[in-house]
C-alpha cells in the first residue's frame, strides 16, 4: 500500500474513536503535549509520535491538524516527518515548518498531508525538535488563505524515543 494511503488511513483511525479497516492502535504513552502510539497492519508495524496544536489562527477555522514523526521498519522507513493540517493544501504556496530560527520546507503535498523528500532535512528537523521548546507549521488553503498551527514540544523527545524503540 502506498505511504500516503497508509498515512491517511491510520490518521483516520486515529481522529476516530472506532476500529476501522481492520488494524489495531496502542498507545504507547502520553508525554506531556506527545503520544506515542502503534499501529499494527497486515503488512507489519507503524510506530510514531504525534502532537496536536497548541494554538491555531486564524482562531474562527478550527482543524483537526496533527503533526507526526514515522517509523515503518517493514518499508525501511524512519524518521518521517509529515503534517496534516485539517484541510488540502493548496500547490501555489510553500508548507513551512518553523523554530527558532531553523526552517523547513515541505516538499510533498498530498490528500491533506505535506511530507520533506530528504530524510537528511527530516533528521536535522527532528534535532531541532528536540532542542526547541515549539514548532510552528504554515500553510495555505485551497482560496490561498494562511493557517498557523503552533505545536509544543514538551514531551517530544520522550515520544520520539518510545516510537522509534516500539518499531526497532
Amino acid at each position: 500500500m502506498p505511504i500516503i494511503k497508509k498515512l491517511i488511513i491510520l490518521t483516520i483511525f486515529i481522529l476516530s474513536p472506532n476500529h476501522l479497516f481492520g488494524q489495531e492502535v496502542e498507545k504507547i504513552g502520553k508525554y506531556k503535549d506527545w503520544e506515542t502510539l502503534v499501529a499494527y497492519e497486515a503488512s507489519g508495524k507503524v510506530c510514531f509520535a504525534q502532537s496536536s496544536p497548541k494554538v491555531q489562527s486564524p482562531k474562527s477555522n478550527k482543524r483537526k491538524a496533527k503533526l507526526f514523526v514515522t517509523f515503518r521498519p517493514e518499508d525501511n522507513i524512519s524518521n518521517e516527518v509529515s503534517v496534516t493540517p485539517g484541510y488540502e493544501f493548496n500547490n501555489k504556496n510553500s508548507v513551512l515548518a518553523t523554530s527558532g530560527k531553523s526552517k523547513f520546507k515541505f516538499d510533498i503535498k498530498e490528500q491533506g498531508f505535506a511530507w520533506i523528500a530528504d530524510n537528511k532535512i527530516e533528521i536535522k528537523m527532528i534535532s531541532r525538535m528536540k532542542k526547541g521548546s515549539r514548532i510552528m507549521i504554515m500553510g495555505y488553503d485551497q482560496k490561498g488563505s494562511q493557517t498557523i498551527d503552533d505545536y509544543s514540544l514538551l514531551g517530544f523527545t520522550k515520544a520520539y524515543n518510545a516510537a522509534k524503540k516500539a518499531c526497532t
